[in-house]
């Protein structure tokens, strides 16, 4: 998935301020005394400040290595993330010092709880730990910037291989790519089994039991009350994902025949037009229904043939923003984005959205392709974009969403608004060729193949984790227990039967190496339909919801802003309420988007024998 990087977010915790108590006393000396709401006070502004001049010098090091990858700029990653790592570990330890005091303010204690759980990669704090931890983890990103697989005989890059997931239909050449690709994550096993123990070291010196349990305690409730949301979340959702597996293995059938996809069971993962199984959208052609299949136009033709380029779709990004009230991009954001892959250097092409000075220079590091994923793609990571700007009067400690699935659900949620309607007001598409309602199932699928085929996965990444750093999964059983868990949530399976002994399927995913929490992936699913409908009540929108675009309405983006401007200041509930109304994330916006869809393919799987 997408993802947002401002160095507040990554920086939070990088150096630590204020005076560390004693923990004993010379003969005869009085014992220190101990710390007060003053003293957690000053201790916060001093260390906020000083995470605020520094944070800059980690967030240029990561966009200079995302951006041009070689051993001189791994280097620096590598130098930038010891020195955060290691100031993040003693400020989350004087942290806890102060976090009991009586009388705190609301701020300091939210801001003492952020530093303590803030970390994503904590350091034991010994000699030498710190530096080790940043080595393997800017080792990892590398190796993964720099895999290639192969397609048909011809080395290729990963950014490449995705791209051809989608279009390629001959199961031979799918699973030669996707068995190429899954190799690149081989040897960062051994590597990946080290940081697990670092961190986990780190974690527990921090009072938490893993690196998955401090994980699971920053969202402002009980870290096991987090873990059972999201799991009554899926079962909220998990009836509507079973039709659609169950439809789409039919059609799969029907394309392959049983030697390739049996009529039950498991999926086969590289049939499914995604690398990793996670977005199901590009085949749609196999699965498109007959008579309501035809959408009436295609995004990536209506781009190709208007002359689009990769500028061009950025340029459409910001004029929806700018539609809802909100500024223009500042002349920097042109001169110092990555919006196409360069040609004389290696880069991380994973879209992603950068605010590297916690104020106005915002950025996006893409490899856009002329393409209907990629102008869907823009208007996602210039959310993220002009939420960091809508936060920047906040304190450092709160220059962030309220949750880090906020942040992806607003990218996510502007995208719902890339309906045909909107295609019409912006030249794409004519208004003769907006489909009927006729064609709304096929809209609909259209949708679901990605939005709901991806829910599972989103959970299963982080479940994965959680079992990794509890030790219930260990280093020989990373691939067994990635795929287990795989087949459980999604009812997929590798081709080509079981996995080489040394293998490291999750290495293949960036979010593994790359070290990024993914549950936020799976809450912005369920929120950004929250969002959406939301937003298209305030619009007073009367017709379907997934018809419903909020482009050109500024009465929306003021209500919008206005959630946005909060930051991380309050409960991520307290966000949620002031612009849905409702203080609960659940799954009923997206069941009743897609409604109507459900009940169609419920008629389609009649008789047939669903799950796996």
């Amino acid at each position: 998935m997408l993802k947002q990087i401002s160095v507040a977010a990554i920086a939070v915790g990088l150096m630590a301020g204020g005076a560390v108590f004693a923990a004993h006393h010379e003969e005869g000396e009085m014992a220190a005394a101990a710390p007060t709401a003053a003293d957690a006070d000053a201790f916060v502004e001093r260390a906020e400040q000083r995470l605020a001049d520094l944070s800059i010098y980690v967030g240029k090091a990561a966009w200079a290595n995302a951006t041009n990858i070689t051993i001189d700029t791994d280097f620096l990653a590598a130098r930038a993330s010891a020195e955060y790592t290691k100031a993040a570990v003693e400020l989350a330890n004087e942290a806890a010092k102060y976090a009991a005091i009586d009388g705190l303010s609301y701020d300091t204690s939210r801001k003492l709880n952020m530093l303590r759980q803030s970390l994503t990669a904590p350091a034991p704090n010994v000699p030498g730990a710190a530096d080790e931890l940043a080595t393997l983890l800017t080792g990892l990103n590398s190796a993964y910037g720099k895999g290639k697989g192969m397609y048909k005989g011809t080395e290729t890059r990963g950014n490449d291989l995705e791209a051809l997931m989608g279009t390629e239909r001959d199961p031979a050449v799918l699973q030669e790519m996707w068995t190429s690709w899954h190799r690149v994550g081989t040897p960062m096993r051994e590597d990946y089994a080290r940081f697990v123990e670092l961190s986990n070291e780190g974690a527990r010196s921090l009072g938490y039991a893993d690196t998955g349990a401090m994980w699971r305690s920053g969202y402002d409730m009980d870290p096991d009350a987090y873990a059972a949301m999201l799991d009554a979340n899926w079962q909220e959702v998990k009836p509507l994902y079973d039709q659609l597996h169950c439809y789409t293995r039919s059609k799969l059938n029907e394309a392959y025949g049983d030697d390739v996809q049996p009529e039950n069971g498991p999926i086969r993962a590289d049939l499914l037009g995604n690398m990793w199984a996670q977005e199901w959208g590009n085949i749609y052609d196999i699965v498109a229904p007959e008579g309501a299949g035809d959408l009436g136009y295609d995004l990536t033709d209506l781009l190709v043939k208007a002359d689009y380029t990769p500028k061009r779709i950025v340029e459409t990004g910001e004029t929806f923003f700018s539609s809802l009230g909100f500024a223009p991009l500042p002349g920097t954001f042109w001169e110092r984005s990555q919006i196409t892959a360069p040609r004389d250097r290696e880069v991380v092409c994973h879209a992603s959205a950068w605010n590297l000075d916690n104020e106005d220079d915002v950025r996006i590091k893409m490899c856009t392709k002329v393409n209907a994923d990629d102008f869907v793609t823009v208007h996602h990571e210039l959310g993220h974009n002009y939420y960091q700007r809508a936060y920047k009067g906040q304190p450092f400690l709160y220059k962030n969403s309220a949750n880090d699935g906020f942040h992806e659900a607003i990218g996510d949620m502007i995208a719902l608004s890339v309906t045909p309607d909107y295609l019409t007001q912006i030249d794409l598409l004519d208004e003769a060729n907006i489909p009927a309602a006729d064609k709304d199932i096929g809209l609909l699928l259209r949708q679901a193949m990605d939005k709901v085929a991806f829910l599972p996965f989103g959970l299963m990444i982080d479940k994965w984790r959680w079992q990794v750093f509890s030790g219930e999964t260990t280093p020989e059983n990373y691939t067994k227990s990635w795929t287990d868990l795989r087949r459980e949530y999604q009812g997929i399976v590798p081709p080509g039967g079981p996995r080489p002994a040394d293998s490291f399927d999750p290495g293949a995913k960036y979010h593994v190496p790359g070290n990024t929490p993914y549950t936020r992936y799976f809450m912005a699913r369920l929120l950004q339909f929250q969002f959406h409908q939301a937003a298209c009540e305030q619009a007073g929108w009367q017709g379907p919801l997934h018809r419903c675009s909020i482009y050109d309405n500024a009465e929306v983006g003021a209500q919008l802003n206005a959630m946005l401007e909060m930051g991380s200041s309050r409960p991520w509930p307290d966000a949620l309420e002031a612009f849905t109304g409702t203080r609960d994330m659940n799954g009923e916006a997206l069941v009743a988007y897609f409604e109507p869809l459900k009940g169609w393919l419920e008629e389609q799987n009649k008789g047939k024998s669903c799950g796996w």
